[in-house]
Order: C-alpha cells, then structure tokens, then sequence
C-alpha cells in the first residue's frame, strides 16, 4: 500500500495590505520528497500523526510537498501559482498511489482563488484517477467551502482551540484512509452551512458556548454509522464567500444520515446563536480590572492577534500600561529597526527608542520610551509539549529584552512569532510568575501556554486587522445574510 502526503496550510487575513510573499513560505516550511518526512515526522502536526500511524503499519509512506506559512495577509498571484507548481509537479511524479492524505488549512486565501483550498484539492481530485481516496484535516478556523467538500472522501477538523489535537487528528486521519484503501470502509462526507460567524472572543471549545456544541458532537459519534464528525468555527477575517461557520459528518456509506446528523449541528448553533457573539471589553476597563487582581494576569490583546495574520507590533496595550506606570508589566512587540538599536547599544545600554506600531494605522503609533537593555539573544526556541499550532522548534530573530523608564518590559523581536509557548518568553530571561500583567497577542491560542502561571485572563476589544468587533470590518465578499451582521431573517438547516 503506497500513500502520499500533501500539505498546505496558511492563515490568510485579507483586511492585511502586505501581501504574503513566497519568501513568508521559505522562512517557515516549503519541501518536497522525503525532506516532508525529515520536518514533520515526529512533530504534534498533524502530519507528524500522519507518519507515526503509516509507519506503524507498514505503510509505504510517500511525502510529496509541505508548505506552511505564519498567518499573515492573501497569498500573492506569482507565490500562489509558483506553490501549485511545485506541488502538482511533486504528485505527479510521484507514482501511483492507493490513497492520498492531505492537510489544507481551511482558511488559505490567495489573489487568483479565493477558495485557495478548494482549488487546490479540486485540482487534486482532477489530477487523481476517480477512486482515490482523499482524506484530509482542516483547522477548524477555516472556511469550508463546497469545493473542499466535493474534492474528499473525508475531512477531519481538530476538536480544540487552542488547537492541541493537531498530532491526533492527523492520526485519526490516516487510520481512517487505511481501513478505506482497503476497502473496510466508504467514507460519505455530507456539510451544513448555518448562514453565522461565531465571534473569534467566543472560540474556546472547553468554555461555553462552544462546550456544549462539541459535547453534542460528540454524543453523536456514539452510533456505529458515523466515523467523524467535524465543527468549522470559521475565519471572520478572510473576506471571502465561503466565511462564516461549518458543520461536516462522516458516515460510513450512509449520506442521508450524515446530512442529517450535520444539520443537527447547524441548527443548534442556529437555535444559540445569540450565546456566541462576543463579549467585548475596552482597554481601559481591562485595566481597571486587572490591577485589582492578583497576578499574573494574562491580557490577551484580540486586536493584534497574531495567531490570525496580524502584525504583532500592535502598541494600544502597551502606551497604556506605559502611561499608567502600572509596575512588573510584560509585552512583546515585533520591530526588526528596534532590535538593532539595542544590540548597538549592549546589553546595560540606556537610549530612547521607538517600539512598535510601524506596520500602519491600526495598531497604534509606535511607543516612543527611556530604556535599558536587560538583554540581546538569538531568539531560538524549542517547545516539548502540545501547544497551538503543532510548533516545536521557533525562531522569532535576534532579540532584545528591554524596561522602560515607567516600569514596563518590552521583548523586541526581529521576526512575528505568535505567543502559543511560554518558552518564547522563558528562554530569554522572562520569568513569567514575577509580573503582575502578561499581554500576549492572540484570543484563545496562547491559553495552553500561559494557563501554567497566570491566574486570571482578560480578553481585550483592541482594534486592528483581528478585532473581535465585527462591525469594525467593510466586508466585500462574504455572504449575506450573516448573523450577526446581519438579524432580520430566519434560516432552517432543513
């Protein structure tokens, strides 16, 4: 039995100007052959599960093209089509194949197809001989589209957010493509497509609302028939026609049953729709709060979110903690022209310097201080443990730790690193445990990490290219009518 193995996954945030480039790919994962194996074999990617269940069965196990990208802005035409050129060139040559895993985001947005994901597994579907199996997994903050849909025999989204389960999808999706190339099994796939966007502040799927969505779910994996099911909670910030929610079941050879089962789903989101908008809390009322509480107490600034392409030099936070002098505060802010000026100034060099808020109008202007440079590093990292994304091993640059005149802790880092790792800060001479406010640029992906040390968490309505007030969006593309954009109608999964 030959299997092959595709994956390409980025976030794309279309309210971002900048482009994501090529170079965006070759700075984090962009492979073919067997260097797939030497990247990801071992990793908690899914692909990492992918490998480690083929492996064990003795699986001719054929890599064929990894790309992966840090969230950031639509894929730009000439990177798109150079990326499509190197993966279908890759599965052609790959010889024939008894079944084919694939790991799309869900959520890839690039300027020729907006349904970046779609075309691509489409494309695939067209390139394969007509009883291939394809199964795949998704990142449940994509934005399903038909075309994926029609394109596999099965898609499997991870179950958690922050998303812990990577490792473990990836494993119940090659376990389900070998009894299927075996013919044990016929994966019948079936959506539903409630006409809502669950606001990004109420994704945590082990709080409400979404706990007792999944619990639903999960109670309806209890008959035989059904091999998986899947909840897309969506992307609000890829403008595209396929934005907003998603429910996917897989039967075995039953399509009623899984449309039936799906629509199960939709209709309960629908019926509860109002428990999943969001609960939006200003700056200053989060500071209020968080200076009465005992520490750490972690600030998740939604705004900047950097799990979902923004900048990560956002400095709205950060000019108030600053103007407030609120002691034994920490941020990280990306700015490559800062760092540098730290590193010529050395480590116990004094200046004033500029942090932040260089990427534009958004995000604040850029915090302008008195500081001391604690520390200059190389910005290298490693995480063991489970933690959004599946990253194990990080590089955010050469980096400075500074403190300003007021009393607050600015990490300067040469390259954007999302704050899913408490090792981003740890490595580097930050103890955690020792600060009152921790800000960390993401809603729910940075909860794994930071729940070991902070006490208390505080989502903050900050604006940007990710805030969670979705009126703040002129939306172009999406669909209409959407709640809660949109009230004034009524929908049946029926």
């Amino acid at each position: 039995m030959r299997i092959g193995i595709i994956a390409l996954l980025q976030e794309s945030n279309t309210f971002i100007a900048q482009p994501t480039t090529l170079k965006h790919f070759e700075q984090d994962l962009l492979v073919t052959g067997e260097e797939v194996r030497t990247r990801l074999a071992g990793s908690q990617h899914e692909v990492g599960g992918m490998f480690h269940v083929l492996d064990d069965a003795g699986v001719e196990v054929v890599p064929i093209f990894a790309a992966r990208a840090l969230p950031f802005a639509c894929i730009e035409k000439a990177a798109a089509e150079e990326l499509l050129q190197r993966m279908f060139t890759a599965y052609e040559a790959c010889g024939p194949l008894d079944g084919l895993l694939v790991a799309p985001h869900g959520a890839t947005v690039s300027e020729p197809w907006p349904d970046f994901d779609g075309h691509w597994l489409s494309e695939l579907r067209r390139l394969s001989r007509p009883e291939l199996p394809i199964i795949g997994t998704l990142d449940p903050h994509g934005n399903l589209s038909p075309k994926m849909v029609a394109a596999c025999n099965a898609l499997i989204a991870y179950r958690t957010n922050p998303h812990l389960d990577q490792r473990a999808r990836g494993i119940d999706a090659a376990r389900l493509m070998i009894r299927t190339a075996k013919g044990d099994l016929q994966p019948t796939m079936a959506a539903a497509f409630p006409p809502l966007a669950i606001n990004i502040e109420r994704q945590c799927t082990h709080d409400e609302p979404c706990h007792s969505l999944y619990k639903l779910a999960d109670e309806q994996l209890n008959d035989d028939q059904v091999l998986t099911n899947s909840i897309m909670l969506g992307f609000p910030y890829a403008d595209v026609e396929e934005m907003g929610s998603a429910m996917l079941v897989v039967t075995n050879n039953n399509r009623p049953l899984a449309q039936h089962l799906a629509n199960q789903l939709a209709g309960y989101l629908w019926q509860h729709r109002q428990d999943f908008e969001g609960h939006l809390i200003s700056i200053n009322q989060a500071l209020d709060q968080a200076v009465h509480m005992p520490g750490p107490v972690c600030l998740l600034d939604m705004g900047d979110n950097v799990g979902g392409g923004s900048p990560a030099d956002g400095t709205l936070l950060a000019q108030a903690i600053n103007d407030r002098a609120i002691p034994d505060s920490f941020v990280c802010l990306y700015d490559p022209a800062a760092v540098q000026a730290c590193v010529a100034a050395g480590v116990g060099g004094k200046l004033s310097v500029a942090m932040g808020g260089n990427t534009d109008s958004l995000h604040g202007a850029p915090l302008v201080a008195e500081v001391e440079v604690l520390g200059i590093y190389d910005g290298k990292f490693e995480e063991t443990q489970a933690r959004h994304g599946g990253f194990t091993k990080m590089d955010q640059g050469a980096t400075a730790v500074v403190r300003t005149s007021r009393g607050l802790t600015c990490m300067l880092t040469t390259r954007r690193v999302p704050p899913f790792s408490l090792k981003q800060i740890t490595t580097f001479g930050i103890e955690p445990t020792k600060y009152k406010l921790l800000v960390a640029k993401g809603v729910n992906a940075p909860l794994a990490a930071y729940k070991e040390v902070c006490k208390s968490f505080i989502k903050v309505n900050t604006p940007g290219c990710t805030s969670a007030d979705l009126n703040s969006f002129h939306y172009d593309h999406r669909r209409r009518p959407l709640y809660p954009l949109e009230r004034d109608f009524e929908w049946s999964p029926v």
